[in-house]
């Protein structure tokens, strides 16, 4: 028997009618009797290409939709907004001091030590005692909401009245390592699912033409604890991340050699399938071979597909600069936005985007400089994408994220910079059915910890399932006789949040 716990089906209620055959001798005279007369001929062809498709055929199936396929569309409990995720990742830490928590108070004290009411500190670089570290940004309250944004952020603040600021996010990793792989994987210790397989593994694909959860970098540099962070754990690997390579050929290797053709690599492939599977055939444990027998024939299905998707030439100009690639600064993560949105148009459940890969957001010191650079990279990228969503009309059905693993420190660190937060700070989230303009939690008048409405990172998965209708309390993994969930049994969902 499968090991995985699927989402419960709906009820499916048959209509009688419909399987009551029309005589022969009688005429047909609207679509529906046709369909009942055609059912053991066509129609039954068209019925079971329906099913292969439908999200309803995840209700009628072993593993949910085509047979032998963990990947095909699943219902979820209950009706939610989101279907597609996109998690705009700032690795590092950017500083919600600096961003979307103004704190008065610290420009009064900048330069003294933190209040003895606030008790020890430790930070990753040990008890800290270094003198509090005001702010030098400009703050303007925007939109009709009149959410407060520094200058660091022009072209996010143009579409404040999307954004949903949460201010008291909470995590337990201290340091980069712990802090991006608790992000990910609702864990400090590596190992577990990622938040994409389980969204994948709950929900599955509505492509099995693409990749269902896709993974961007803004560089070759690699992230913390690297692969892990989009891997699927003790889940089967074909719920892992494909990444996608950063250059202008997202995906290598996808077109078919010269001179090679499409029957000829259909037997080729249907060849090395038949060899995979005669040596799993002992091996049943071995979830990565299944995973890359399942990989060789998404690729074959890519082919086709692939190649339009990643094609960004065919997008007018108008929208080439709304993402900022008509200039070098804002290009790479633009061309990264811009691809997200094509992805999720065609059916993507998850994407991630990385900015600063390395953790290049840690701004240790000199953090003016540090963050006007990232900024000045992603601000107008991930602005346009909002916009662009939305003008589309895909906005309400795209839950869009914005974060680090943590925040920064209001005491300085080398004098210019600030240390790591966990303890208190921002993220936002827009679309997927979520009203824009509202700002949840807080953080203590320095921003140094949350005391209102904390949300932690385990809070902060449960309801992003919740948003795309999972119960995350159902959402389970049997691994070794062990019910696993994303939120290792701790996590609430945060239903207070205003919906549109």
């Amino acid at each position: 028997m499968s090991n995985r716990q699927l989402l419960p089906p709906c009820d499916v209620n048959l209509s009688i009618s419909a399987m009551i055959p029309v005589p022969h001798h009688e005429v047909l005279t609207n679509r529906r009797d046709f369909l009942r007369r055609g059912g053991a001929g066509f129609g039954a062809l068209a019925l079971s290409y329906l099913l292969g498709e439908n999200p309803l055929s995840a209700a009628l199936g072993d593993e949910g939709g085509q047979a032998g396929s963990p990947m095909s569309a699943k219902l979820a409990h209950r009706m939610g907004k989101a279907k597609s995720v996109i998690f705009l990742f700032m690795e590092g830490g950017p500083s919600h001091l600096d961003t979307f928590d103004p704190k008065p108070l610290l420009r009064e004290l900048q330069g003294k030590e933190l209040p003895p009411s606030f008790g020890q500190v430790i930070t990753a670089m040990g008890e800290s005692r270094a003198p509090l570290l005001a702010d030098k940004r400009e703050w303007k309250q925007h939109g009709q909401s009149g959410m407060w944004i520094s200058d660091w952020l022009p072209h996010t603040a143009k579409v404040a009245d999307e954004l949903c600021v949460i201010r008291s996010c909470v995590s337990d990793g201290i340091n980069h390592a712990g802090g991006v792989c608790q992000m990910n994987t609702g864990s400090i210790f590596g190992g577990r699912p990622s938040l994409g397989s389980w969204v994948n593994y709950g929900l599955g694909t509505q492509n099995q033409n693409l990749p269902a959860f896709v993974v961007l970098k803004d560089s070759d540099s690699q992230v913390v604890n690297g692969v892990r962070n989009w891997g699927s754990g003790f889940m089967p690997a074909v719920y892992q991340g494909v990444q996608f390579d950063p250059d202008g050929t997202p995906i290598a290797n996808l077109m078919t050699p010269k001179g090679i053709s499409d029957q000829r690599q259909r037997a080729k492939l249907n060849f090395l399938s038949k060899m995979n599977g005669h040596y799993g055939e002992s091996r049943t444990d071995n979830s990565q071979l299944d995973a890359r027998i399942k990989a060789y024939e998404l690729a074959f299905r890519m082919q086709a597909e692939a190649p339009e998707t990643v094609d960004l030439a065919k997008e007018s100009e108008a929208t080439k600069k709304l993402y900022g690639l008509d200039d070098p600064k804002t290009a790479t993560f633009g061309r990264n936005c811009l691809l997200a949105r094509r992805l999720v148009e065609r059916g993507v459940r998850f994407v991630q985007l990385y900015s600063g890969a390395g953790s290049r957001w840690d701004a240790h010191n000199k953090i003016e400089d540090n963050h006007s650079k990232y900024f000045g990279q992603t601000d107008k990228p991930i602005a346009g994408l909002i916009m662009d969503l939305k003008s589309r009309g895909l906005l309400d059905e795209t839950l869009i994220i914005w974060g680090g693993e943590f925040g920064r420190t209001p005491m300085s660190e080398g004098g210019d910079g600030r240390d790591h937060n966990p303890t208190g700070f921002t993220m936002w989230m827009a679309g997927g059915g979520i009203k824009g303009g509202q700002v949840i939690g807080s953080t203590d008048e320095l921003g140094l910890r949350a005391v209102d409405q904390k949300m932690h990172v385990h809070d902060l998965h449960a309801t992003i399932l919740h948003l795309m209708g999972v119960d995350h309390t159902r959402l389970i993994y049997k691994y070794k006789g062990r019910p696993e969930r994303i939120d290792q049994n701790e996590g609430h969902a945060f239903t207070k949040m205003q919906m549109a």
